[in-house]
């Protein structure tokens, strides 16, 4: 078994680094707002009466379909042009992170968010509140590239679990802040909408006078040639004076991230491929649990079951608590009992609790009429027990995950793939959520059941754990001593050589994959075969001249 007490540096949980970890996370805290703000302000009456009125007929005649009373494919693009924007935004901010920093990354996130809450706050017509929802995008893109990585970067190894889900938990937050504002909101007509929308500057606010004060991180400064620099920051968020191994160590990753010109291309090597599609993975699985489509449309899914809009939103308060409550679980947990426990263990009651609300809408809850509050009541319950374990794992360790499995080199890049995944299918239910809702109506729920089933088996087989493991050492800790993902490794020097034909200017011998033993390995396998096809030749020169 290998022993990781060597690899934890020396730190000290000093005032700065911790207003640097909140900080940083209110870029949490604002996609979180945003994530919560739109279901409500979609379910409120003034806002549906401005630029849904069909919708608003709609939700007046007690004879139409439970089910397809939000059914507009311009309803569902008011939520989900966002994520399509943030999806394109975060290949710009993976540029951004590797030739700017982190840091600067942050504040345009911040004043794209700001710029986009004042636009849909002012809206008069659909086309400012689709751009305002872009605006939104664009800041949420960058800051979850750029947030989660300065999390993990200036997190001391033993605690990074922790700090980076301080993301997560503010997303909670932003979530539970939102249901509150839109409870209170609803009940000032005929603009509270506005007050919604206009309120998401308040934490983009806060983010950008956070990133004024935060510090660069050491790998972000090293790689871009200002090492110096790199080493105070260092000295600073460890609260200590000997950090020089480290430093080295991080010194050492950079040298080697360096040397790959296009990490895009370099993501698409085959030893790159393990990180790759674990990140993916689970960015897809994250949405396939139904969280968002709970997340974003609470009020109207509790609508849908009979309730009024107040109720509708108080239960959304309800479960933004629940939320939020439950992150704290993940704090705690992930460092000690890791981070596959967690999500095997949520699997399991993700499953139990979509099916048990499938069949009790299935059975009781009609194309017309509503739920009894007994049974309205257990659906909140249930949904509860879902977004309870949602928060303590797939939530948090979607974002974590990713954040720490991807060497330097490819850090960023791997990371913008992650995020535009996530945005891509965050999207894909954003905006077919409703319509899927009206045509299967509870089996909607089943079918989010039957992935969270696959994601158990995906857990179970094929993902790795990370608890503890240096930041850097994940290629030797991890990938090469998995089952499955180890095999991506093997023959490793050969393809140094391809990889040296392929770019002869390199200083040394595929120093892009491997290091310099692995070099030196390389280059004896191909003196031993070398010499044992001559000698093979030789061989059979004597047995040609024998016969």
């Amino acid at each position: 078994m290998v022993n990781h007490e060597s690899d934890i540096f020396k730190s000290k949980i000093t005032f700065y680094v911790l207003a640097c970890w909140i900080l940083a996370a209110f870029g949490g805290l604002m996609f979180g707002y945003d994530i919560g703000i739109s279901g409500g302000v979609t379910g409120m009456d003034d806002f549906l009466i401005k630029f849904f009125p069909k919708i608003y007929e709609r939700k007046l005649h007690a004879s139409e379909n439970n089910y397809c009373k939000y059914d507009d494919q311009l309803l569902q693009l008011f939520t989900s042009s966002l994520y399509l924007a943030a999806l394109v935004a975060s290949f710009f901010a993976s540029k951004s992170c590797s030739l700017l920093g982190r840091k600067p990354t942050i504040l345009m996130a911040s004043t794209f968010f700001i710029a986009g809450a004042v636009l849909s706050a002012a809206a008069e017509m659909k086309w400012m509140l689709i751009m305002g929802r872009i605006l939104f995008g664009i800041g949420v893109g960058f800051g979850n590239e750029a947030v989660p990585l300065f999390l993990t970067e200036i997190a001391p190894a033993e605690h990074r679990g922790a700090v980076n889900i301080l993301f997560q938990l503010f997303v909670t937050i932003g979530i539970f802040i939102a249901n509150l504002v839109n409870f209170g909101t609803s009940m000032v007509h005929p603009h509270g909408w506005r007050l919604s929308l206009g309120l998401a500057a308040v934490p983009a606010a806060i983010l950008f006078l956070g990133s004024l004060i935060i510090t660069e991180t050491p790998p972000s400064l090293v790689e871009r040639g200002k090492a110096a620099e790199g080493k105070a920051a260092l000295l600073k968020i460890r609260g200590v004076n000997d950090v020089e191994a480290e430093f080295q160590q991080i010194v050492a990753a950079c040298e080697q991230a360096r040397q790959v010109k296009q990490p895009f291309k370099k993501l698409l090597k085959r030893s790159s491929r393990p990180p790759l599609i674990i990140a993916i993975a689970l960015q897809i699985f994250q949405q396939f649990t139904g969280i968002n489509a709970i997340m974003f449309y609470a009020p109207v899914l509790f609508q849908t079951l009979g309730f009024k809009t107040d109720a509708s939103l108080l239960s959304s308060v309800i479960t933004g608590l629940v939320n939020v409550s439950s992150t704290f679980v993940s704090i705690y947990a992930v460092d000690k009992v890791g981070r596959r426990l967690l999500l095997l263990q949520a699997c399991v009651q993700m499953f139990v609790s979509q099916l048990a609300i499938g069949f009790i809408l299935h059975f009781h809850l009609k194309e017309t009429g509503s739920l009894d509050k007994t049974l309205s009541a257990v659906v909140v319950a249930l949904v509860c027990t879902f977004v309870m374990s949602f928060a303590w794992s797939w939530g948090p360790l979607g974002w974590l995950i990713p954040s720490e499995i991807f060497p330097l080199e490819t850090r960023t890049a791997g990371f913008a793939f992650a995020v535009s995944s996530n945005m891509v299918f965050t999207f894909l239910i954003a905006q077919a959520f409703l319509s899927m809702l009206c045509h299967l109506q509870a089996y909607i729920f089943f079918f989010f059941s039957a992935w969270i089933f696959v994601m158990g088996l995906f857990v179970a087989f094929l993902l790795p754990e990370t608890k503890g493991i240096p930041i850097d050492l994940m290629t030797e800790r991890v990938w090469k001593q998995h089952s499955v993902w180890n095999k991506f490794f093997k023959d490793e020097g050969n393809r140094s050589y391809e990889e040296y034909e392929d770019n002869p200017g390199d200083a040394e011998l595929g120093n892009s994959e491997v290091e310099d033993s692995d070099c030196d390995n390389a280059k004896l396998q191909t003196i031993v075969r070398s010499l044992t096809n001559n000698y093979e030749c030789g061989l059979r020169k004597k047995e040609f001249q024998i016969e």
